[in-house]
C-alpha cells in the first residue's frame, strides 16, 4: 500500500488555458457546452443557503453550495477520496464534511482533516474543484470556466435609491432556458397567455424597434397592454424596454403610467439542455408600502402561466435555424436574439 501522501490515482489539477471537461451524461454536445460554461448563472438565493450544504445543478454539472465565514463556496458535489456527494455532509464550523469518512475541506475546497489518520500528511491532491462565485442581487452566481472573461448581466435598478427589490422564489420549469427567455420578451402573447392577469388590451401589435448590440439586444415597445386590476390602464400607454445579455438573462423595465417603474431581471438558469431554473428578481419604485408577498404572487401566476404553453412547445429546443419556424413583424425580439445566440458560437441542433 503507498504511503498516505501518494494516494492511487490522482486526478490532475484543472489546468488553466485547457479545454473544459464536460459533465457525465451531458445533455449538450459538447460545443454548446463550451460556449455557455463561460457565462455566468444564477444558481440560488442567498437567503437558501444556510447551515447545510446545498445540492444544485447547472449545466450537467453537480454542485455543492456551503457557506463559511469567507462566505459561500461552489465546488463540485465530490469528495475526491470515494466519490461520495458532499451535499450529504454537513457543516462542522468552518469546513464541510463528508458524510462517508469524514474527510474536511475548507472554504477554499483544501482538505483540512482526514479522520482516519488524524496525524499523517494530508495529500495534497485532497482539493475540491472549486468554481467561480460571486453574490449578486441577493443570488449566487456561478461561472464554470476558470478563463471566462464574460461578466454577470447589470441590473441598475437593484443598486438605485428609492427602488425596493423583492426575490421570486426559484422556479422550476421542465423546458430549455432559451424558449424561456424568448417567452419572457415576447410581446404577442400578452393578451391570450396573460388574459387574466395583466392583458387588458387588443392582441394587435403595433411596430417597435429591436437593436443587436454586444451584450445581446435592445427592445423599446410601447402599447396599451396594461394591468386588469386598473380599468383606465388600457387606455393609456405602456412602454416596455428590454435588454437580453446572451445567453438566457433579460432586464425588463416597465413605465406604469402615472407611478413609476418596475423592472425585473429574469434570468433562466440552465439544470440542463431542457430543465430550468428561472430567477426572478424584481425592483420597483411605488407602492413601496404594500405586501411584498402580493407582490411575490403576482409574478409567480404570471409565470406559471408562461410554463404551462413553454413545456408543450415542440420542438423543445430553441432552433437556430431560422427556416424551421415561421416568423411575422411581431417576432422581431424572438428573431434577433436566435440569431444572437448563434454569433456567440452555438450549433444549430442548439439544445438550451
Amino acid at each position: 500500500m503507498p504511503p498516505l501522501e501518494e494516494p492511487l490515482n490522482p486526478s490532475p489539477k484543472q489546468k488553466s488555458g485547457l479545454p473544459l471537461a464536460t459533465p457525465r451524461n451531458c445533455t449538450f454536445s459538447t460545443g454548446d457546452w463550451s460556449v455557455l460554461a463561460s457565462f455566468w448563472y444564477p444558481v440560488a438565493r442567498l437567503c437558501d443557503i444556510l447551515d447545510k450544504p446545498l445540492a444544485i445543478r447547472l449545466l450537467d454539472q453537480e454542485i455543492v453550495l456551503y457557506r463559511t465565514g469567507k462566505g459561500v463556496t461552489a465546488a463540485a458535489d465530490l469528495c475526491i477520496h470515494r466519490g461520495a456527494p458532499l451535499s450529504m455532509g454537513r457543516i462542522r464550523g468552518e469546513h464541510i464534511s463528508c458524510a462517508y469518512h469524514g474527510y474536511c475541506y475548507d472554504a477554499a475546497g483544501m482538505c483540512v482533516k482526514v479522520p482516519a489518520h488524524p496525524e499523517a500528511p494530508i495529500p495534497g491532491k485532497l482539493q475540491l474543484r472549486v468554481f467561480r462565485s460571486e453574490e449578486r442581487y441577493g443570488l449566487l452566481w456561478v461561472c464554470l470556466d476558470p478563463d471566462s472573461s464574460s461578466a454577470i448581466p447589470p441590473y441598475p435598478e437593484a443598486e438605485s435609491p428609492g427602488y425596493q427589490m423583492v426575490n421570486v422564489p426559484p422556479l422550476g420549469w421542465k423546458a430549455a432556458a432559451g424558449r424561456q427567455i424568448e417567452s419572457f420578451c415576447d410581446v404577442a402573447h400578452f393578451a391570450f397567455v396573460h388574459e387574466s392577469t395583466f392583458a387588458a388590451a387588443s392582441p394587435e401589435v403595433p411596430r417597435y424597434t429591436v437593436d443587436a448590440t454586444d451584450y445581446g439586444l435592445h427592445a423599446d415597445f410601447t402599447s396599451n397592454v396594461g394591468n386588469v386590476s386598473d380599468p383606465g390602464a388600457a387606455n393609456q400607454s405602456w412602454r416596455r424596454v428590454y435588454d437580453v445579455h446572451v445567453p438566457f438573462t433579460a432586464h425588463l423595465v416597465i413605465h406604469f403610467p402615472g407611478k413609476g417603474h418596475m423592472a425585473i431581471l429574469n434570468a433562466a438558469s440552465p439544470r440542463s439542455a431542457r430543465e430550468t431554473t428561472v430567477f426572478a428578481v424584481v425592483t420597483r419604485d411605488f407602492d413601496l408600502a404594500e405586501p411584498v408577498e402580493e407582490l411575490i404572487e403576482f409574478q409567480k401566476r404570471i409565470y406559471a402561466e408562461d410554463q404551462a404553453i413553454v413545456e408543450r412547445q415542440n420542438p423543445e429546443d430553441l432552433p437556430l435555424e431560422l427556416s424551421e419556424e415561421v416568423h411575422v413583424r411581431a417576432d422581431l425580439t424572438s428573431v434577433t436574439y436566435r440569431q444572437q445566440l448563434g454569433r456567440r458560437g452555438l450549433g444549430k441542433s442548439y439544445t438550451s
